[in-house]
């Protein structure tokens, strides 16, 4: 058993739900809320909520500046749904203020499947996930307008990419940690282990 450590980031959103997650995959995971929590992980999941939000409470706890610093030297992140805003270089539609982390060379378009009451659920085949197809809770969802020659789309609904990987770093638009299906969760534990 690998002792990397993988943090979620606990300024808002499903945070609990991604800890138990990666727990199930058979990862060691702990919150983070500060720059000393982020410097002794090895890895890091961002997880859904409301990414404005999620954006403004990181400047407010001086972690935008170290989570961009250590994204850049190479830490896996793992985003879905808000943390694939979060680590999108562009936002196509951004709120005012609103800034990201970055590390996937990508365009995102925010709430782009609709509002609240357009949430759905469907079955994905996605790169990289054995097992047969992952079950896709799309939220308020983004999904990624474009991307640049270096990531790969791993998964894709109605043409348009829903899960992204660019070396270490992994989005997607979907919510994994809420299904049961520690899957993707895993496929991001075993990025940690090969990166650390």
């Amino acid at each position: 058993m690998d002792t990397a450590v993988i943090g979620v980031l606990a300024l808002q959103g499903d945070v609990r739900e991604h800890l138990a997650a990666l727990a199930a995959a058979g990862a060691r995971a702990v919150p983070v809320r500060r720059p000393a929590e982020l410097a002794e992980v090895s890895g890091l999941v961002v997880p859904g909520g409301e990414s404005t939000t999620m954006s403004k409470l990181a400047v407010a706890f001086g972690l935008l500046e170290p989570l961009r610093a250590r994204v850049r030297a190479g830490m896996p992140a793992y985003g879905s749904c808000a943390g694939m805003i979060m680590l999108a270089d562009k936002i196509l539609d951004p709120r005012s203020g609103q800034e990201t982390v970055g590390g996937i060379d990508m365009i995102v378009r925010r709430n782009a499947f609709g509002r609240q009451n357009e949430s759905f659920e469907v079955p994905l085949d996605m790169a990289g996930v054995p097992g047969g197809p992952v079950h896709g809770v799309f939220i308020r969802a983004p999904w990624v307008e474009s991307t640049g020659a270096g990531v790969e789309r791993l998964a894709e609904v109605d043409g348009h990419a829903v899960a992204v990987r660019q070396g270490p770093l992994l989005a997607t638009s979907f919510h994994p940690e809420l299904t049961g299906d520690h899957r993707v969760h895993a496929l991001f534990a075993d990025m940690v282990r090969r990166a650390g």
